[in-house]
């Protein structure tokens, strides 16, 4: 992965040529390097000649279908992938993540929300090579997996609680509000309330002392929202 913005190369995959240049125009805006791949029969062989950054996967496509070239590409490498689709059933969101995308995304959809997911994966992938999250930290974050560790141990975790824990783990110290957990957390903008985001950290919290005596890593901060610790 390369180290800064400006050296980013995100591959966009999309039939629609008018969505594909709005993204890539976004994209640019914000120092990143694309190229546009319209047919899916030709993402695999490019993928590994050129390996990109990061891939905006749309789902349906000419050629090959999203799910059918996730699975291939997944099969030699761990480039983040997000999803892309009309497609809005919990079904499809499920497959999705389970045959390796990183995060998905449901048209239509605002650029400055796929350009948050974006700069929000490669934060998180950029953290997670940083020496303070190594082997012999607390927790460590797999994003490609949407995995979390405590001690080796693998924390079950649902796709909301990773994104809360991963929002918290990468900014330790941080005070987070209720609203920009949620922002994190929902960037579908769905309506939920402060009792959505506490109920997330009770199940987080009570996953990990499972496996971890400390499950007050991630404290509470009376009258604003929640932060993560480091154990000593």
């Amino acid at each position: 992965m390369n180290t800064t913005e400006s050296q980013h190369t995100v591959l966009v995959v999309e039939d629609e040529a008018k969505i594909a240049q709005l993204l890539q125009d976004y994209l640019h805006n914000s120092g990143y390097n694309t190229h546009w791949i319209e047919d899916g029969e030709a993402v695999v062989e490019w993928v590994q000649q050129q390996q990109p950054d990061l891939i905006l996967l749309d789902l349906m496509l000419p050629g090959k279908d999203g799910i059918t070239i996730c699975q291939e590409l997944r099969a030699f490498t761990e480039v983040p992938i997000i999803m892309v689709t009309a497609r809005i059933e919990e079904i499809d969101r499920v497959l999705g993540l389970e045959i390796g995308a990183n995060d998905y995304i449901c048209k239509p959809f605002s650029p400055r929300e796929v350009m948050a997911r974006v700069k929000a994966l490669f934060r998180t992938l950029a953290y997670r090579q940083q020496p303070s999250n190594r082997d012999n930290s607390t927790i460590v974050l797999n994003p490609e997996r949407m995995q979390a560790t405590i001690f080796g141990h693998v924390l079950e975790l649902t796709v909301v609680e990773f994104r809360l824990l991963a929002t918290l783990v990468n900014q330790p110290g941080r005070i987070f509000s209720r609203a920009q957990l949620m922002e994190n957390l929902y960037e579908d903008r769905r309506v939920v309330t402060d009792r959505t985001v506490d109920s997330h950290v009770k199940n987080l919290r009570k996953k990990i002392a499972e496996h971890h005596s400390d499950s007050e890593i991630i404290k509470s901060v009376y009258g604003v929202g929640y932060k993560f610790e480091e154990s000593a």
